[in-house]
């Protein structure tokens, strides 16, 4: 007990360290959002101080900051200068469509690099672990955003297999039909990122089942003439489970983050896209919004992968 209230401690340490490099780096960027405001004739300087004292950029840095700080503990992530909406209101309108998105490209990139990676090394050396080698290097080298391109020209424009853009043809729809219309529209999406994520990934779970397949239980355990799916179910599996868990705790800040370049290519309105346009109009506290919910998603998602690992094996040290 006293150890998980050391990491829950540990988990706000690094968050009010990551908040403080963050909003420096953010508040002193070169440009700021008022920066056009201030080169148009037609806006007064009177004009741009109120703004400023409405958004309390008037004050000092150290203020602006802990009065940040004491918002956020409540969730309160302030006003986008760009909308005028609440942060939070931004950031959960536009998260629903990108959990949809990455939370099913991730159980299909587990699932597939597990299937993969553990067959191609029982095959070692054989056409299955070739064709596996081969497929991870196209996957590796093939850039997401040409790819996303390349299949947008082909099945969107050229055949018409797949709509071009947005997650929904009619917003009339309801019921089944709506669900099959958002479906259709998010397959080139969560292909592309399975195709992206697949290629390391599967590597990774080959090399480890390898190491595994080395060891002198696997050694003894087929001595004893156990089949390969009992090797597979009591000796493999057992010892990827570390790792896979801790992977998924490490995609936590990846599912609620979004992808800029595929939401951008297909203009899904996700977190993604939000991030971007926040970017690029200096939109300081959705961006803050956005770095600091994936920085706490990072930290808690360890925190649970480290649970779950001393659930597994209770003899673990993970704390």
């Amino acid at each position: 007990m006293n150890s998980l209230i050391k990491q829950f401690l540990y988990l706000f340490f690094m968050l009010f360290i990551i908040s403080l490099i963050s909003f420096t780096a953010v508040n002193f960027a070169p440009n700021s959002f008022f920066a056009s405001g201030e080169l148009n004739p037609n806006i007064t300087p009177e004009r741009i101080e109120h703004l400023k004292e409405i958004y309390s950029l008037d004050k000092p840095f150290y203020i602006q900051f802990f009065s940040w700080i004491s918002n956020i503990l409540v969730l309160d992530f302030g006003i986008s200068f760009s909308s005028g909406e609440a942060v939070k209101d931004e950031i959960l309108s536009r998260l629903p469509i990108t959990l949809v998105i990455n939370i099913t490209s991730m159980v299909l990139i587990f699932l597939f690099s597990i299937y993969i990676g553990i067959k191609a090394a029982l095959n070692n050396g054989g056409f299955f672990d070739k064709l596996t080698t081969q497929f991870t290097i196209i996957s590796f080298s093939m850039p997401s955003f040409y790819l996303a391109l390349l299949l947008t020209f082909l099945l969107s424009i050229t055949f018409h297999v797949f709509p071009l853009s947005g997650v929904s043809s009619d917003e009339s729809l309801v019921g089944f039909s709506k669900y099959t219309d958002i479906a259709w529209h998010l397959v080139l999406p969560i292909f592309i990122i399975i195709f992206g994520g697949l290629g390391s990934l599967t590597l990774y779970i080959r090399a480890l089942t390898l190491e595994i397949l080395k060891s002198d239980y696997i050694f003894f355990a087929k001595a004893r003439g156990l089949s390969n799916k009992r090797i597979l179910r009591l000796y493999i599996l057992p010892n990827l489970y570390p790792t896979i868990i801790t992977l998924i705790g490490l995609s936590l800040p990846g599912i609620f983050g979004g992808s800029v370049i595929l939401e951008t290519i297909f203009g899904i309105d996700g977190m993604g896209l939000l991030f971007f346009q926040s970017a690029m109009s200096n939109d300081y506290p959705v961006i803050m919004g956005i770095l600091i919910t994936g920085a706490f998603l990072t930290l808690l998602g360890n925190i649970f992968a480290d649970l779950a690992l001393i659930k597994l094996n209770p003899n673990s040290k993970a704390f």
